[in-house]
């Protein structure tokens, strides 16, 4: 949680309003578990964090976790990246769904998704507390 609420902070407000906290492994949980929640918090319009995005023993689930959040929060939604944060390697960027690729996330990234009404200011990202 520690690492989550870090990258939050670097980024700005991503989850400012209601927010699902996800472990995209499937290390204790099956994989289509993992794509039910997805969706269901994606439609919800809950703000995500993600921890244990991209393994290299399951690259290929991240690319399916984009799919699926393009189709239920529309490919405009913001993605930040938050690799690293808090030691000389950070490196974060923000992008839409649209633009998200899987090689953008490792285990040392923090993934957080915004919701349909998340926005950027200036640098920064917000999810404001009430509907826009």
């Amino acid at each position: 949680i520690t690492a989550m609420l870090a990258a939050a902070a670097r980024i700005g407000a991503p989850l400012g309003h209601d927010f699902a906290a996800i472990n995209l492994s499937d290390n204790l949980k099956p994989w289509d578990l993992i794509e039910t929640r997805l969706r269901a918090a994606g439609e919800a319009g809950f703000a995500m964090a993600f921890y244990n995005p991209r393994s290299r023993s399951r690259p290929h689930q991240f690319a399916r976790a984009l799919e699926i959040l393009r189709e239920a929060c529309g490919e405009e939604t913001l993605i930040s990246f938050a690799r690293a944060v808090s030691t000389p390697e950070e490196d974060i960027r923000t992008v839409t769904l649209a633009e998200a690729t899987p090689e953008m996330a490792d285990m040392r990234t923090m993934v957080i998704v915004g919701n349909r009404d998340t926005r950027r200011v200036g640098p920064y990202v917000y999810t404001p507390r009430s509907a826009l």
